[in-house]
């Protein structure tokens, strides 16, 4: 997985994110409201971090990994699993992180422990845990192991069955809905970095994917366990954006807006945040492409610079609103201090139109 690790920028520590779109429980985004009034949310001292977050039954859901028992990014060091917060508010106070499921839960395929694979055999990590509610109600797990791939045909990721919006989640959370899968997926084989999943105003799931240093997409099937193998890569034309990747619809003109790190970088601050867009959420998905004989690739598809001191990392809806998750990474191998900032994004397809030789204005935005 390509992962990325940040200095920590005045901003304290932000809410982590929400599944690049995983939409609220009842799985449909309401209406945008213009009285309705978004400010960034900062949250420090939470030991949680490249996840997400969300809400179910009145209850403010974060989730993410954990560093406090001393894991090392590529140290051979324990790993400490993904933590799952709660509060009454968007804005906490949060809760002290409990394990969505033991570190020491049982690879099925190999019989080691994750705790081995992520962290003591040579701490290459399991990261972006992502959380989403089907259908019918039952909330799945997703989160990659760097090195889960048991060939260059194969995906690091994995699936667990929770049995509540906090889990407990994978086999050994019994009934009734713990269990542990590896996907077969298609456009995301062969690939171990980050990941986000969209979910539409039906229900229905896709991946996004990082795969060589692009973007894939595949469509998830009913029970958000396999893909489908329909799907692209290579999305937008884009190279070098592996990383990060977060997308929501637009409630009010329908369209799907993707962010992503702009360019890949790991444990770097300062990063870029790009986007692009598409008319369904399979795409097919178009990023602005700049002008003139010298110009920079990504002058017009970055909406910052420098992603308020941090690095994106995915797209949370949050009372039914996009925000744009920003890790703010210390730079060390161990992240405890991190923080994360949760700050809302518009989209307004009227800017973005300027003819050449004007200021360009992203139709994108957020700040921090």
């Amino acid at each position: 997985m390509n992962r990325a690790r940040k200095i920590l920028s005045a901003l304290a520590l932000a809410l982590g994110l929400v599944a690049a779109v995983v939409i609220p429980a009842d799985g449909h985004t309401p209406p945008r409201s213009s009285a309705t009034v978004r400010a960034s949310t900062v949250v420090a001292g939470v030991d949680l971090h490249d996840g997400m977050t969300y809400s179910s039954g009145g209850t403010y859901y974060m989730v993410g990994s954990m560093y406090g028992c001393g894991y090392q990014w590529y140290v051979a060091s324990p790993w400490c699993g993904f933590g799952v917060s709660t509060a009454t508010s968007i804005n906490g106070p949060w809760s002290t992180p409990t394990a969505l499921f033991p570190p020491t839960e049982t690879d099925p395929l190999t019989g080691s422990t994750f705790s081995a694979e992520c962290g003591t055999n040579d701490g290459h990590g399991c990261f972006n845990p992502r959380m989403a509610v089907r259908n019918d109600g039952v909330w799945v797990l997703w989160f990659n192991e760097v090195n889960g791939r048991s060939s260059a045909t194969t995906n690091a990721y994995w699936i667990m069955g929770c049995n509540g919006p906090a889990g407990p989640c994978g086999a050994s959370a019994g009934l009734p809905h713990g269990s542990t899968h590896k996907p077969v997926l298609h456009q995301c084989n062969g690939n171990n970095g980050d990941f986000a999943l969209l979910k539409d105003s039906a229900g229905a799931g896709a991946i996004v994917c990082s795969y060589g240093g692009t973007l894939a997409e595949e469509h998830l099937d009913s029970n958000w366990a396999n893909g489908n193998n329909t799907g692209s890569n290579a999305l937008g034309g884009l190279t070098g954006v592996a990383e990060g990747p977060g997308a929501w619809q637009d409630a009010v003109t329908g369209t799907w807006v993707m962010t992503f790190s702009d360019p890949l970088c790991g444990y770097c601050a300062g990063t870029g945040t790009g986007y692009m867009t598409a008319p369904t959420m399979m795409g097919p998905w178009t990023a602005p492409a700049n002008v003139g004989f010298t110009a920079p690739a990504n002058g017009r598809r970055d909406i910052t610079a420098t992603s308020c001191g941090g690095q994106p990392r995915t797209v949370s809806m949050v009372d039914g609103s996009p925000y744009q998750g920003i890790d703010l990474w210390t730079g060390a191998r161990n992240e405890t201090n991190a923080g994360t900032v949760l700050t809302p994004l518009t989209y307004n397809p009227a800017v973005g139109t300027a003819g050449d030789g004007q200021l360009w204005v992203p139709p994108v935005a957020y700040s921090c």
